[in-house]
Formats: C-alpha cells, structure tokens, sequence
C-alpha cells in the first residue's frame, strides 16, 4: 500500500511551521496510523533527519494522547475512535493525507503535532475531584447508588480528555469536556457537597484558559471517540446558572 502524507512541521511553539511531503511505500492494511508514524520515522532517523514529533501512549484508545487531525477531521474518519485504532485500511492506496496538530487558541503548538494541553489540567484542578478527610477507604457498598445514575455517571465518565471536541468545534469550546466532568461527579451522592462549587470553579477555569463559547453545532459530540453526548452540556448550563441564582 503507498500513501502521500502531507505533515505539520513546526520546530517550537515561537517558532513558525509548515508542511513537508512525504511518501511511503509497501505499507501493510493492517497498520494502525500510529504505527505507519513509526515507519516514517524509522525512515526519517536512517536518514539523519529529524523525526515528526506526536504523542502517544496507550495505543489502545483509552489515554486520549494521540490527538491529531487526519484530512481536517480530529482522531480521523472513523467514527467512534481515536487515533491509534485508525488503520490504513480506512484510506485508498495512494490517497494523499494531511495530518496536522488540533488548531486550538487554547491548544498551542508545542512541536510538530504536540499540542500543549494542560489548559484541561487547570480545569480538571479547578474542581475535577471530591474531597474526602484522609483515612480508612469507605467499603465499596457503604452508599448504594441507583442502576439509572451509576450508568448515567458511567457514561460521563467516559471522556478521556483527548481534546478532539475543541479542535472540531468553530469557537474552540471545551464545554463538551467540562460538561462530562461536572456531570459525571454531580451525579453521584460523593459529589453533591461540592456540586454548586465544582461547576462554578471548572467553568471559569475553562474560560479563564481561553476556550470560547458553545453554539450548538454539535460539532464535538460528532468528533467525540467515546460517543460522549452533547446534553451534558445542557446539564451542566442548568447547574452552572442554579448555583449562581442562589449566589446572588
């Protein structure tokens, strides 16, 4: 299998970028995007170049790391899936693919296609988390939670903070992210106490890190590799404007 690759090429983040044409030849179907990375690099080092910078970790699709965009779409054409389960069986032999870093005011360019997110650190540190006095773990069964709010909270939970719902998105929002964060601890009865705090704190958190506003185009729930659902943005609206009413 050949492929054209057109890549994003930035040696700094003060530092302007462009992108380089490359080619590659005898690429196995079966090779996740990843891993025809590896390839090239493998070639780039034989050659004394430098390699193309991007991040990665799990390859499993769980850590959320390998966030790039494949042809203008975040994580690529699949749906469902991030970078690491994209396999090249998904594109035509000889197909030209541009690949470049999420394009995010948020999300500068660190090198190459890494992205600096830690701007969803600040956030998740603004409130993400319960606090409990330290000691003895509680047993598992202590407060029984409801099926209907244990998988509701389930399905929050499963945002792994990738980033693709911001690089979608025209306004470079991040409410999708925040929205499943607030929700999937407001939903449990560990996470009431906090509840009015916790949305008020990650919200101007996030707007303090410069992501913009939401305006319902849906883009990041289409982009999202774990399906999250845009009515936790809703919810979290709902949450947000109870807590300030009741703070005036």
């Amino acid at each position: 299998m050949k492929l054209h690759l057109k890549i994003w090429r930035q040696p700094g983040k003060d530092h302007p970028g462009k992108f380089e044409a490359y080619g590659l030849e005898g690429l196995n179907p079966n090779m996740s995007f990843l891993e025809m990375m590896d390839v090239l690099n493998d070639r780039l080092t034989r050659e004394g170049k430098e390699p193309v910078a991007f991040e990665h970790d799990c390859r499993e699709g769980i850590c959320g790391s390998c966030a790039m965009a494949i042809n203008g779409e975040p994580h690529g054409p699949n749906d469902g899936a991030t970078t690491c389960q994209v396999y090249l069986r998904s594109f035509k032999d000889g197909e030209t693919l541009t690949v470049e870093p999420w394009r995010a005011r948020a999300f500068p360019v660190l090198k190459d296609l890494v992205t600096d997110r830690s701007a969803f650190d600040r956030v998740m540190q603004a409130g993400g988390f319960i606090s409990v006095n330290t000691g003895q773990a509680p047993d598992a069964n202590a407060m029984p939670i409801g099926k209907e709010v244990a998988e509701q909270a389930f399905d929050a939970a499963h945002c792994i903070g990738c980033g693709a719902c911001v690089a979608a998105c025209r306004n470079g929002s991040a409410m999708l992210f925040v929205a499943a964060k607030v929700s999937h601890l407001g939903l449990l009865p560990q996470g009431q106490p906090e509840r009015k705090q916790r949305v008020q704190r990650m919200v101007e958190a996030m707007d303090a890190a410069g992501f913009g506003n939401c305006s319902n185009q849906y883009a990041c729930e289409a982009v999202c590799p774990k399906k999250i659902s845009a009515d936790w943005i809703a919810r979290m609206n709902r949450d947000y404007a109870l807590s300030v009413a009741q703070k005036l």
